[in-house]
């Protein structure tokens, strides 16, 4: 279990620093995924490349929880 909180680690705090900031008055990841879900009218270059950095620490995330919920299940296995 040790493990696990250390593989997803870094991750998790990117997520929740660089993935969430400014976090008031709502989370800036959150109004890029409404304004884009609204139309996306109105985004510029730098709206998007600001998504495309406020996203990633989420993506890093899911894909290392998939990796290691993965290999846990792999290990589990009897040989």
């Amino acid at each position: 279990m040790q493990t696990f909180f250390k593989k997803i680690s870094s991750p998790l705090i990117a997520s929740f620093t660089l993935g969430l900031m400014p976090v008031f008055p709502e989370p800036h990841i959150w109004g890029k995924i409404r304004w884009i879900a609204g139309g996306a009218v109105g985004m510029n270059a730098m709206d998007w490349f600001d998504v495309v950095l406020h996203g990633f620490p989420w993506v890093w995330l899911l894909v290392t929880l998939i990796l290691v919920i993965k290999q846990t299940i792999t290990d589990a296995r009897p040989k």
